[in-house]
């Protein structure tokens, strides 16, 4: 499998903007990646907008925050309420948020969701990620649910077993009111690490997945005069 390194050096800063629909959607689709990018870049200025939220998931969320980002040089936080369940028929005014967003912050990489995820309200952040954001590298990152509309993603980032465990360990330990849904469970987060990692050819045997729709790479022609 080719594998291609277009990541900055050590010391060069890094803008990451991670969006979730809900509280806990970014750390179960990307958490691994989000860790292992600050454990190598110190410098990272991350924007993390969770769009749907009551008083106890963000409590929920914030905690979760500071665990995932403890290494990142700036974070800012933002945690909005839209209606959950709602989202497309509130389509009007999370697109005004998110031209509000585009003006603040211009990451070089946004994870945000699967565009062919079967819950409504994560099909309209990714709609709109991809509406307001026309020239970044966006990765569309999976979540794990009833509805069986895990597919198969062309992009895959390589995690140690420990970014594995911190990132399941966080999440556990941070969304206490989802503890009683049969999908949240340490047994299940690392399955879906670890076939994505069979799928990849991982290295580590773990990885997380997504769907990449542009990438465009480029050479210094300079280099070969």
């Amino acid at each position: 499998m080719l594998s291609v390194n277009f990541f900055r050096k050590h010391k060069e800063d890094v803008k990451i903007l991670c969006l979730g629909a809900h509280s806990d959607d970014i750390e179960i689709g990307c958490g691994g990646t989000i860790l292992s990018m600050l454990k190598r870049y110190s410098n990272a200025e991350v924007y993390w907008v969770i769009f749907s939220s009551d008083l106890w998931r963000e409590e929920e969320a914030r905690s979760s925050v500071n665990l995932f980002l403890k290494d990142a040089g700036t974070r800012s936080i933002i945690i909005e309420k839209y209606q959950n369940g709602f989202f497309p028929y509130n389509g009007e005014k999370i697109k005004e948020f998110f031209e509000v967003l585009k003006n603040q912050f211009s990451p070089n990489v946004i994870f945000t969701h699967y565009r062919m995820d079967q819950h409504q309200d994560h099909r309209t952040i990714s709609e709109l990620t991809w509406n307001t954001f026309r020239n970044h590298l966006i990765l569309e990152y999976e979540i794990p649910k009833y509805d069986g509309d895990i597919g198969n993603p062309n992009f895959f980032v390589p995690l140690e077993y420990s970014i594995c465990n911190n990132k399941i360990v966080n999440i556990l330990s941070s969304f206490k009111s989802q503890r009683e849904k049969h999908w949240f469970t340490e047994e299940l987060l690392l399955s879906i690490l670890r076939i994505r990692g069979m799928e990849s050819a991982s290295p580590t045997n773990y990885a997380e997945a997504f769907y990449c729709r542009k990438i465009l790479m480029k050479f210094n022609l300079c280099d070969d005069l």
